[in-house]
């Protein structure tokens, strides 16, 4: 069945001016498509007017619930009394999306957030076809996905487009103040190099299929259970974390892909009941490419796993968990350990602090912890020159906590659109450094071998 439809309010577009200006009135806006859209982060990058941006959105997708939710969240952005956006969605609906997506060339601009087992491919054929890309993570999930991406940033080189991913927490205000800190030889030193026993980098997140929204269950889509199309949690949450230790241990530096090296790598299931199932997806009954996953009658998910490896000589480990539902009161935890020669720096998110994310740092054992606190009050007034507010107060036991107050952080919403500003300011002939294209190929030869590794394990 195939459906072509507009959304959004156009003759109050016509009537306020908004829509896309011709190059005599403004600056050229970039036009941009939504392909396939399966996962709520599609409709995130839209939560905020962009400036930057056409307000007509082309979307091709197969006809579904998933192209069904992104629309009504693009209508109740638009709807919305506070702050409402002017999205114009000109929509197409049938089994022949892609062909027609190329065939008629409505944007310059793909953005893709959904299935991951499509989204390389997705990724090859949007390059191939001339468009630049904007990418949700993981952008690969399999050796062979691995191999065709390093085929589209090397066509993309070629064609001089722009291939750019989602890495949203880049511009979370704790990470750069953590950054920071790795930075300051003072108070910081050098990075330790680790070993696979006490790995100079430790980072672990935990996070749940189901998480509870005014009392409601959050509606996944029926293939997030299925690593196959979803990929496993080692292929997935792991690249922003891989992203992290790059971006702050080795500030604009080309990671190559002969500066890795995967050491070990495990995985473990989630066990899924078909309750638990049906009220995470809504689905009844366990859809054909999960039962191959079904074991007396519960669902098997390889959504945990460790990885060790090794980057520029510095030893990483990174651990995945993922819980069916947090236990009441509770929620997402994360622990990051980040060890150098003066200081080691934390991030914690647990129960002590309320289930966020709070920045801690203190001496290195041996370290002279005089010169530790000189180097930290240094430091602190270092960031209120630009941070008035912010603060680095004692936190027990020789332990000191940074204070940065709500006010002064984005929203993750917000994130999204500093993503596309540096996506756009790239496109527009803006210099991407090789780093971005090196570091990406590199996370996802860590990612995707971690995978192999743990299947043959």
């Amino acid at each position: 069945m195939k459906k072509v439809f507009k959304y959004a309010l156009v003759s109050l577009m016509i009537a306020v001016g908004f829509g896309c200006a011709s190059q005599s009135e403004q600056p050229a806006k970039s036009k941009v498509i939504v392909l396939d859209p399966g996962h709520f982060h599609a409709s995130l990058l839209q939560k905020s007017p962009l400036s930057a941006l056409c307000d007509t959105i082309a979307v091709y997708a197969p006809e579904g619930a998933e192209v069904e939710q992104y629309v009504a969240a693009i209508e109740s952005y638009n709807g919305r009394e506070d702050n409402p956006t002017h999205w114009v969605l000109d929509t197409y609906v049938g089994e022949d999306y892609l062909g027609r997506m190329v065939a008629e060339r409505k944007g310059d601009v793909v953005v893709l957030a959904g299935n991951n087992r499509k989204k390389t491919q997705y990724i090859w054929q949007a390059v191939q076809a001339g468009f630049n890309v904007l990418s949700d993570k993981p952008m690969a999930i399999t050796a062979e996905d691995y191999e065709l991406l390093k085929k589209a940033y090397a066509l993309a080189a070629e064609k001089g487009l722009v291939v750019y991913e989602l890495m949203t927490e880049r511009y979370d205000i704790q990470n750069i103040v953590e950054k920071r800190m790795l930075a300051d030889e003072a108070l910081f030193g050098v990075l330790t190099q680790g070993t696979a026993e006490e790995p100079a980098v430790y980072q672990e997140s935990v996070h749940h299929f189901c998480k509870m929204v005014s009392g409601k269950p959050s509606v996944r889509p029926a293939w997030y259970y299925d690593v196959e199309q979803q990929g496993e949690g080692i292929a997935d949450v792991t690249t922003h974390l891989i992203d992290q230790v790059a971006w702050q241990c080795f500030p604009e530096q080309s990671i190559g892909c002969e500066d890795v090296a995967v050491v070990s790598a495990e995985h473990w299931p989630t066990r899924i009941t078909a309750a638990q199932y049906e009220q995470s997806t809504g689905c009844k009954q366990w859809p054909d490419y999960l039962k191959k996953d079904v074991r007396r009658g519960v669902l098997n998910v390889n959504a945990n796993g460790v990885v060790n490896f090794v980057m520029k000589g510095v030893s990483v480990q990174m651990k995945v968990v993922w819980n069916f539902v947090a236990p009441e009161g509770s929620g997402d935890t994360s622990t990051s350990i980040k060890r150098g020669t003066k200081a080691v720096v934390k991030q914690l998110q647990n129960a002590d602090n309320g289930y966020v994310k709070g920045l801690y740092v203190e001496p290195a054992e041996g370290a002279d912890v005089k010169a530790f606190e000189e180097a930290l009050e240094a430091f602190e007034k270092r960031l209120q020159a630009e941070w008035p507010e912010v603060e680095i107060v004692p936190a027990g036991e020789g332990t000191y906590k940074v204070n940065i107050p709500a006010a002064i952080r984005l929203s993750h919403e917000e994130h999204f659109g500093k993503v596309a500003e540096a996506f756009l300011a790239y496109k527009s002939g803006a210099p991407m450094p090789q780093w971005e294209v090196d570091n990406t190929l590199s996370k996802y030869l860590i990612t995707t071998e971690a995978v192999r590794l743990a299947n043959e394990k």
